[in-house]
């Protein structure tokens, strides 16, 4: 009997080890909220470290998602109540402007705030672009102003166009989807921002952008079954239908109507006309 009795005692004991061992498993590992972004800053304070994410490996000219997280040294955590806001900024020869950028909110993870901001024009020897960031940081107020490095996209295409409308307007337009563009039927994404001075740039709501994509080097062919981009109020953005039949060079020719339906940039194509003064490019 006493030899049964260690026997079921050395079962229960088991038994309670891997039941222990299976709930530890089975426990989920904390996801990384920037998984498969890009850390292009890094900006260490006396006793926190302010993070910049990106996609990309450096800023480019045109559209850029940024993700931020600030890093509390004493706690090794990062804070979710810092509240940021931003405000990018070109130092030239002459003068200094800004331009178009989103607010900057909160993520699925609350340590995680994402927005975006649309360079018009890339560094040079003697101008620059610096990013002035404010936020909480343990309930006191922090501001800071870092210098950025800002090129011309990798590929050389054109995804960004700055121009004046029709109505005397300055417009600035960016490429923002499809960032993989497959030969099918893609969804198709820009912003649209005016500006009013050399600090304020609104987004401009309700206006339409015809959609008219072609190959230059296949007799100037189209696509079927584009759609027009129209504004999307909950994304703050111009959502369309982008159909490609081929790989290769496709010139995306636009034209931007306002409200009332009046162009201010860019044509039709036609046998006299074979391209839009407003367009992106993409090569894939």
């Amino acid at each position: 009997m006493k030899t049964l009795k260690y026997i079921f005692a050395i079962l229960i004991i088991s038994a309670s080890f891997l039941s222990c061992s299976t709930d530890n498993d089975d426990e989920p590992t904390p996801m990384n909220p920037v998984a498969g972004l890009i850390k292009i800053y890094e900006f260490s304070e006396a006793d926190h470290t302010v993070e910049i994410y990106s996609e990309k490996q450096v800023l480019e000219v045109g559209y850029n998602e940024l993700s931020i997280r600030i890093l509390d040294k004493a706690s090794n955590n990062y804070i979710s109540n810092a509240e940021p806001t931003w405000m990018p900024m070109m130092h030239m020869e002459s003068m200094s402007h800004s331009g178009p950028h989103s607010m900057l909110r909160n993520t699925e993870n609350e340590t995680v705030y994402k927005g975006h901001i649309v360079f018009q024009m890339a560094e040079n020897d003697t101008e620059y672009w610096e990013v002035a960031l404010n936020y909480n940081f343990n309930g006191e107020p922090m501001s800071m102003a870092q210098r950025v490095s800002v090129v011309q996209p990798v590929d050389g295409f054109r995804k960004t166009q700055v121009f004046t409308g029709a109505d005397e307007v300055r417009y600035i337009m960016a490429f923002v989807n499809p960032k993989d563009p497959q030969v099918a039927i893609n969804d198709f994404q820009a912003v649209l921002y005016k500006m009013e001075n050399m600090m304020t740039f609104p987004v401009v709501e309700n206006y339409k952008v015809t959609v008219d994509p072609r190959m230059p080097s296949m007799g100037n062919h189209t696509s079927p079954n584009n759609e027009d981009m129209v504004y999307n109020a909950a994304t703050k953005m111009y959502n369309g239908k982008l159909s490609f039949t081929m790989t290769g060079y496709w010139k995306i020719n636009l034209k931007l109507l306002n409200a009332s339906g009046e162009v201010l940039k860019g044509e039709d194509i036609t046998d006299d006309n074979p391209a839009s003064s407003l367009y992106f490019e993409l090569e894939f």
